[in-house]
């Protein structure tokens, strides 16, 4: 089995310009992590062209540091829907991991705005209810303060796909043994 940490990052604004049932997936950052030593194996990354609402509100780009021009010239959905399949499915029984609900959620929206079929099996593993849980927490944390309730920096960008996944891997230890 092969954890495969997801973190999405989508058109988003804070002035309530973009519906939330109209947000769009412009980044996909993935690691693969190995059930067993809680390892990196591999990353995955690509920036996905809105279409809804293609140009980025300045809150978006403030937020993720994604440039106009990094998802102007990114392939489609489906493409890279389709690519990122190909990457997960190379593993062995992968697992849709990923920090709360909400990648999963964005997943669906996505999917069956682009009518294409949800591609993952119906297991996912909320690694933030799982971190409060193990770390005897009332109540679920965000990544930040997860990071720094062990003393570890946040690596790379916050809001970055790729960053963030990275991020929970170094959190990997702390919520699936006890530590």
């Amino acid at each position: 089995m092969t954890f495969i940490i997801i973190d999405l990052e989508a058109t988003c604004c804070d002035q309530n310009s973009i519906p939330k049932n109209e947000m769009e997936i412009i980044e996909i950052g993935a690691v693969a992590v190995d059930q067993v030593t809680l390892k990196p194996l591999d990353e995955y990354s690509t920036f996905i062209q809105a279409v809804r609402n293609p140009k980025l509100t300045d809150f978006c780009k403030k937020l993720t540091t994604i440039h106009q021009d990094q998802v102007d010239s990114a392939i489609g959905f489906k493409p890279a829907l389709q690519s990122f399949m190909q990457w997960y499915d190379s593993f062995d029984e992968p697992i849709f991991c990923s920090w709360g609900y909400y990648d999963k959620s964005q997943f669906l929206k996505d999917c069956k705005f682009h009518q294409v079929n949800y591609p993952f099996s119906k297991e996912h593993i909320n690694l933030k209810e799982n971190f409060a849980k193990n770390q005897s927490l009332e109540k679920s944390i965000g990544l930040r303060q997860a990071l720094e309730m062990h003393n570890l920096k946040l690596l790379g960008t916050h809001h970055r796909g790729i960053d963030d996944a990275r991020n929970m891997v170094r959190l990997m230890p702390f919520i699936f043994s006890k530590n």
